[in-house]
């Protein structure tokens, strides 16, 4: 594929044309203003993009998080007397009967 030389704006001629031409398109004063606006737009961007950025690693800390407590200790994550359904107290030191 080929391209036609009058698309290779890479020549200092043809950008100083384009510059020229903006500037008969919308004028002189609003040039800087047209710049500033670009470059607000610009910074504002980055901002939203750099504050995703920190939402992201948030979530992917607090979901690694969340799976490494799920996985620390099986036994902390059951209940005693789930199987058959009911709820059964943690044992209390000091009650009870004597084993001996």
């Amino acid at each position: 594929m080929t391209l036609h030389p009058l698309f290779a704006l890479d020549t200092p001629i043809i950008l100083l044309i384009i510059a020229g031409l903006a500037v008969l398109l919308f004028g002189a004063d609003r040039l800087p203003k047209l710049a500033r606006s670009a470059g607000q737009a610009k910074k504002e961007f980055l901002a939203g993009q750099a504050e995703a950025d920190a939402a992201e690693i948030k979530a992917r800390e607090d979901a690694r998080l969340a799976a490494q407590s799920r996985q620390s200790d099986v036994a902390n994550n059951t209940e005693a007397g789930a199987i058959s359904g009911q709820s059964i107290p943690p044992p209390t030191p000091g009650s009870g009967t004597r084993s001996s």
